[in-house]
């Protein structure tokens, strides 16, 4: 008997559920290799000093059973922005947190919410492309996607790369399986980048809002592929009416192509004004190539 459209979707959902429970998995290793580099990333000089604060903080929000939703009333100013322990952390709550400029992010332990006082955006007819960065997109064989395989995505952007020491994640399972929900319900979008023999090579993905979005995590194992598949982020956020692009906190490759940073009373505001409105909708596709956007 053939299976209606309704039993081929809860099919297709159970393969989805099998496929994420083996791939969003952490061994006992890897757990433990999580927390000790955690634990040494919290212990750093550049940060030691604000971690009495830190325990301190979360130890009082634990006993009043966490927060739901973070806002001003929450906020701490050591460490930076810190704004409570994540009681019953789901989609929606991540979404409402988001409006108002928080993020879930922890190496280990109870997801914490945080903000900051300077945002690192993109003014989304701000972007710049360096000549290198053009030259190598019109010559490139590489292909770029939207939203096909958000699951792979995710996942390489737990592992390690240059700059951060093995082991050293905030992207955990948890955060994995709420962000994929949120890519379910149409809320997060990845962008892909694929070589010419087809192997993801660089990727990323983020949250829509209204008008904004966030961007939370990027890979590559090829040089320079994200940053291409990032340039046709951005290219396709502009040409759809996005307004900004949130990348939290500074880095030399986004300060490189327009990113700068604003008080966080600026980007308040502009989370109000924007998330609000509608944004593109559905799953995302790719409607210009590299060689079109680099031109």
């Amino acid at each position: 008997m053939p299976l209606t459209p309704v039993g081929l979707a809860s099919l297709h959902a159970q393969d989805r559920r099998g496929k994420r429970a083996r791939l969003f998995r952490e061994t006992p290793s890897e757990t433990a290799l999580r927390w000790l580099m955690g634990t040494a990333y919290a212990c750093h000089p550049k940060r030691i000093a604000d971690l009495p604060f830190l325990l301190w903080w979360s130890t009082l929000d634990l006993a009043r059973g966490g927060t739901a939703v973070p806002g001003p009333g929450t906020t701490r100013a050591r460490p930076d922005t810190f704004a409570g322990v994540a009681r019953d952390v789901s989609p929606e709550r991540i979404l409402a947190a988001a409006r108002l400029g928080y993020f879930p992010w922890c190496h280990f332990g109870p997801l914490k919410w945080w903000t900051r006082s300077r945002r690192m955006v993109l003014f989304l007819g701000e972007q710049h492309m360096p000549k290198r960065l053009r030259r190598d997109m019109r010559k490139s064989d590489y292909r770029v996607t939207f939203d096909t395989a958000f699951d792979e995505v995710i996942k390489a952007c737990s592992g390690r790369r240059k700059g951060r020491p093995l082991g050293l994640t905030w992207i955990t399972p948890q955060i994995m399986r709420l962000y994929a929900d949120l890519h379910d319900q149409g809320h997060a979008h990845s962008f892909e980048v694929w070589s010419a023999d087809g192997r993801l090579v660089g990727g990323g993905y983020g949250v829509a809002i209204g008008r904004i979005f966030f961007t939370e995590s990027q890979f590559s194992v090829e040089s320079n592929t994200s940053k291409m598949g990032f340039a046709s982020l951005n290219h396709h956020l502009a040409k759809w009416g996005y307004v900004l692009n949130d990348g939290k906190d500074f880095t030399p490759a986004i300060d490189a192509i327009g990113f700068r940073h604003i008080p966080r009373p600026e980007f308040e505001a502009l989370l109000a004004e924007h998330t609000r409105a509608v944004g593109k909708t559905g799953p995302w596709t790719v409607e210009d190539d590299l060689t079109t956007i680099a031109a």
